[in-house]
């Protein structure tokens, strides 16, 4: 079977637009495959007869650059009619032993007044690595040239593949100039050019050239015109640092030059190198036109640093700086934005005074110091409450900034750690937010020598400050103890039982706007035990073709009276009946508040695992046996004898559609109290996403449980291959009547989003259009366009 050719004016269209034709397709996909023929490869000077060898492999079953574990070996008697017309001595050091060319063709001959040897089709060099395909190679023993014509294919020690119409090679086999060819790195990206040569160190010179690291035909084999590729009049491939210098270079975009890149250096590897980023481009209510560009530096195999600048229309200018490295024992990262613009009231949001300085500071890091030491933290500090949302660099709402040693070997845990938080809400008071140092916790787990059960041990201090506000200081020590048993019907029976002794000190509680909140000044200690006993019952059975787990479960939990009034409650505000608390020992989040009396708790949880599809479903309830709610607030769904009714489903068919449904139910009415959805329908490219949160609890006795409503909706629709279309929103649905501080009428836009994006296995572009309904300070609402632009596998983004 004999291999397509690539042709010049084959070339020439790759040069002129990368689509390559079917022919050079299966080249690159499958190789050329060379009808075996094979000269011997003996201990003496000389050559012998080839001959056939009945079970030699074909060489068309190896991959690209692959050694034919064969090569060289005596081929056994081949048929007379291809015979080689004469036999040749090879050249002189070219015998056992050493570097030597074994080829294999169709026929051979030897012209004795020129000294020339010339193997004709489907010929096949090797020496070493390296590799030769052609129709006709010519070797010229007084001057040790070689010159391989016709449908050349050079594969380097290095994996690369060169194509080309002819290749001048010497007899240490490097190979030297080439005409109309096409280099194809192993890494990934394709050079062709017009002319070129090949040093002997493997690096590569290329007049008249054009590189692209898209992909030229697509999975089903057919062509494909690269999305963008890179002109230039000279480029210089490297491959000992995988490295593309590129002279007098241009961007071409589906065939248009749109954009002069001088100095571009690439790397075909992946690996960075240093030189300027595509540029950003905006348009915003709050800053005009924005311009942003950035010069990424390759400081070290280890370490980089960005730099950016951005130009607006409605604001001075900004920059901002990256740096990162890479240690020996962990990584780290620095980011820092800063600008000149007048500062905002933290009250109001109106700009005030002069123009001043304001930025943002972002690091992180983590270092593991041996298998069990770790130091991992984090810092985020901007100079006022609106810079991140005027300048778009984040939407967050406050911004933590922790420290925290670690040790862990398989029994114990150890953490050391510290945080403190920024508020960037207007009108939030800075001197009520807490600085938490130190919060130590250690856990030691071991084994119940009498039972059969196991121990886990714990101490935990915490010390929480704030400049305005009540302090707190905190300490426990705990034990728990757990016993798993099977009985011989099935059920999964679990014994808990659970001690522990608190101390507190608190100050300046008074600043403390909720009195639940407060707990008593000075010194409190308080006593607190559990016990628990948990049974599952896993019923399995067969439905709809597929097999079902129905599992009823029950707990009885108690615990004496606690002082839960006369602690401060620091981290347990937050507190909603639901599925992933319904069986918890405390359904608080926290340890300043604990559950006390007794309660029995029952559920049911059901699977459902058949063709395609994957159910899961809980639901569940709690009755307490004493009539006193003790610290549950009504609204809570805990707050009487009998709670409320939660639950979780839970539907997934193949990757098609993915639902999860949570709700809580009054007990009395069935009223929704709770009412939670997400989502997804569709294929990764198509599909549309829904979430809805409904919190209907008429708590009014504390702040961080107020009613909310809110509408979340995303969808993407492909068209054609490549480009899509999509959007997104985010409503707020809040009466006035469930929270008057929101001001809502029951519709309120918060932001929505619409865009069309391009993307293949090579670039991504778009363009979006946001609008912010809300002014928050000086980030003010109204319509923000953006367009952006990514070459991958080029280093930019």
């Amino acid at each position: 079977m004999h291999s397509p050719s690539v042709s010049a004016p084959d070339l020439r269209r790759i040069r002129a637009g990368f689509s390559l034709s079917t022919a050079l397709s299966i080249c690159l996909i499958a190789g050329f495959v060379a009808a075996p023929a094979s000269a011997q490869d003996g201990a003496a000077t000389g050559m012998a007869t080839a001959q056939e060898q009945a079970d030699r492999p074909d060489p068309a079953h190896f991959e690209d650059g692959e050694e034919n574990e064969n090569d060289g070996a005596d081929l056994g008697q081949r048929p007379a009619e291809t015979a080689p017309q004469d036999t040749v001595d090879l050249p002189p050091g070219q015998i056992a032993g050493e570097d030597q060319i074994a080829f294999e063709a169709d026929t051979l001959s030897y012209d004795s007044p020129s000294d020339t040897v010339t193997a004709s089709g489907n010929v096949v060099l090797r020496s070493g690595d390296r590799s030769v395909r052609a129709d006709r190679v010519t070797w010229n023993r007084n001057s040790g040239e070689i010159l391989a014509n016709g449908r050349v294919r050079f594969v380097d020690e290095n994996g690369n593949q060169l194509f080309s119409d002819s290749v001048t090679l010497t007899n240490e086999f490097e190979a030297g100039a080439m005409e109309n060819l096409l280099l194809a790195l192993r890494q990934g990206g394709r050079l062709a050019a017009e002319t070129g040569s090949r040093a002997a160190d493997g690096t590569v010179e290329l007049e008249r050239a054009a590189y692209t690291a898209c992909a030229v035909t697509t999975p089903e084999g057919c062509d494909k015109a690269p999305s963008w590729r890179i002109t230039a009049d000279r480029v210089t491939y490297d491959p000992s640092d995988s490295r593309v210098s590129f002279r007098n270079a241009y961007l071409e975009l589906f065939g248009a030059r749109i954009l002069p890149l001088p100095g571009l250096a690439i790397r075909t590897d992946g690996g960075p190198v240093a030189g300027f980023l595509v540029p950003d481009l905006r348009l915003s209510k709050s800053n005009g036109l924005e311009v942003s560009g950035s010069y990424y530096w390759r400081l070290g195999p280890n370490r980089d640093a960005t730099l950016s600048a951005y130009l607006f229309t409605e604001a001075l200018p900004m920059v901002s700086g990256q740096y990162r490295q890479l240690a020996d024992k962990g990584a780290f990262q620095i980011t820092g934005y800063g600008t000149y613009s007048r500062r905002i009231s933290s009250l109001t949001g109106n700009r005030v005074g002069e123009r001043d300085f304001r930025g943002y500071v972002f690091a992180n890091g983590q270092f593991q110091f041996d298998p069990n030491w770790s130091v991992t933290g984090s810092a985020r500090r901007a100079s006022d409450r609106t810079f991140l949302r005027r300048y778009d660099i984040s939407r967050d709402d406050r911004l933590r900034s922790t420290i925290n040693v670690e040790r862990i070997d398989q029994n114990s845990y150890l953490s050391i750690a510290g945080w403190a938080t920024q508020t960037l809400r207007l009108g939030a008071d800075l001197g009520q937010v807490p600085l938490a140092l130190p919060a130590i916790d250690y856990r030691h787990r071991l084994a119940d020598p009498l039972l059969g059960g196991k121990v886990e041990l714990q101490a935990n201090s915490l010390a929480i400050l704030r400049s305005d506000g009540q302090d707190t200081q905190r300490a426990f020590a705990r034990a728990k103890w757990d016993m798993r048993r099977i009985t011989g019907l099935g059920q999964l029976v679990t014994l808990t039982g659970l001690v522990r002794g608190d101390v507190y000190h608190s100050s300046d509680n008074a600043l403390t706007e909720t009195a639940l909140y407060r707990g008593n000044p000075g010194w409190e200690t308080r006593g607190i035990a559990v016990a628990a006993l948990d049974v599952e019952w896993p019923l399995v059975g067969e439905f709809l073709g597929g097999q079902q787990v129905l599992t009823p479960r029950v707990q009885f939990a108690a615990s004496p009276p606690i002082r839960n009034l006369a602690i401060p409650n620091e981290d347990s505000r937050a507190i909603d009946l639901e599925d992933s608390n319904l069986f918890a020992l405390n359904r608080f989040p926290g340890y300043d508040r604990v559950e006390d009396g007794a309660r029995v708790t029952y559920g049911l949880d059901w699977q459902l695992r058949a063709p395609g599809w994957d159910v899961n479903t809980t639901v569940g309830q709690t009755y307490r046996l004493d009539k006193d709610p003790g610290v549950f607030v009504d609204g809570t769904g805990l707050s009487e004898r009998v709670s409320d009714v939660v639950g979780r489903t839970q539907v997934r068919f193949r990757d098609f559609v993915k639902l999860t449904h949570r709700f809580r139910l009054d007990k009395d009415n069935l009223a929704v109290r709770r009412n939670e959805i997400d989502a997804t329908v569709g294929s990764a490219r198509t599909y549309a996403e829904i979430g809805y949160l409904r919190l209907n609890r008429d708590i009014t006795q504390v702040e961080d449980l107020q009613d909310r409503e809110e509408l979340r909706a995303a969808a993407r629709v492909a068209f054609r291959t490549y480009w899509s279309v999509f959007g997104s929103g985010v409503f707020n649905l809040t009466n006035r009547d469930e929270d008057p501080m929101l001001g809502s009428d029951g519709f309120q836009p918060i932001r929505t989003r619409l865009g069309v994006a391009y993307e293949d296995d090579c670039l991504e572009m778009g363009l979006t259009w946001r609008r912010d309904y809300l002014d928050t300070g000086d980030a003010q609402r109204g319509d923000t366009f953006q367009v952006y632009f990514a070459l991958r596998n080029l280093g930019f983004r």
